[in-house]
């Protein structure tokens, strides 16, 4: 169970989706330990740090923050390097960062509010309605995400549906003849309006028969554990080698860091910097409750300062 990887998610979670359908496509036998949709998150703040966003994925005593670091493990884990997002070029990076950028915000604002607060209700009733608005109006201060006013939310979705249209009118899949992981970039967005607005995807034909193709990988061979069974595995296990750290600035290996998201959800992690490669930030951690920890985070996109 320790060499296993344990995904930290939520079901409505969008960004957990794309990983998940991941799983899927590479029928990859994982587990799987829910989390509130909103903090705190007792199953995960305790492994991490406190870092904000959904989903966490943790191998033994390695914590994987962000998907586009998640996707490269999945990759490496099964062996499909069509799914590290450093393999993505051209015209399917385009639409991986179209979908999300602008349209993911826009996935939401382009749903009628009345229509929104329905589906919220539904999910979470009129108390976890509250708490869940109050915590999503927070999690863009102090970060570089500006979602489009809600007047023009529609036709940024719509612009990316008809960039969508026309790149598979031409290929069956985003990156071409194959599934990769551009596919789940572009799918995750749509999947989350079609979850808030409760009505079929309004698509051209070549979104709708790719979006169906999406759907139909499952995700994979899922087992749900425990709190208590996942700690275990923090508990038990050492975090494995250490890459080669490159260039990284003026800081140090071993000084106290912290390290936070960019865009949105900007709390940051402390510890101390274990190791910093191309594209990613490892924090060490230490706790009574697990021993060392290390935390993994992309190098782009994040802030690294001195602790």
């Amino acid at each position: 169970m320790t060499d296993t990887i344990i995904l930290h998610h939520y079901e409505n979670s969008p960004y957990a989706e794309k990983i998940r359908l991941m799983f899927g496509f590479t029928n990859t036998s994982w587990h799987s330990l829910l989390s509130p949709v909103y903090p705190p998150r007792p199953n995960v703040d305790p492994l991490t740090g406190g870092y904000r966003r959904i989903p966490v994925a943790q191998i033994g005593a390695d914590i994987f923050c962000d998907t586009a670091l998640i996707a490269q493990e999945v990759a490496a884990l099964t062996g499909c390097a069509a799914l590290d997002p450093g393999s993505a070029e051209g015209d399917a990076l385009a639409l991986m960062k179209q979908a999300e950028e602008k349209a993911f915000f826009a996935a939401v604002g382009a749903v009628p509010p009345l229509r929104l607060l329905g589906t919220m209700l539904r999910s979470f009733g009129p108390i976890g309605t509250y708490r869940f608005a109050k915590d999503r109006s927070s999690l863009l201060r102090g970060g570089t995400s500006r979602p489009p006013a809600a007047a023009k939310a529609a036709g940024v979705l719509q612009s990316f549906l008809d960039a969508l249209e026309a790149r598979l009118a031409e290929y069956p899949w985003v990156g071409g003849d194959a599934p990769s992981v551009a596919d789940f970039a572009c799918f995750h967005p749509l999947w989350l309006h079609v979850s808030c607005n409760r009505k079929p995807l309004a698509a051209g034909a070549n979104v709708l028969r790719w979006y169906k193709a999406i759907e139909e990988f499952g995700h994979g061979q899922r087992k749900e554990i425990t709190q208590a069974e996942a700690f275990d595995v923090a508990r038990a296990s050492e975090p494995r080698a250490l890459p080669t750290s490159t260039e990284h600035g003026l800081l140090q290996i071993g000084q106290v860091v912290q390290v936070a998201p960019l865009d949105y959800g900007v709390v940051p992690v402390s510890g101390t910097l274990a190791a910093v490669t191309e594209n990613r930030i490892i924090v060490a951690r230490q706790s009574k409750q697990f021993g060392t920890l290390h935390v993994h985070f992309p190098r782009t996109g994040y802030s690294l300062v001195a602790g």
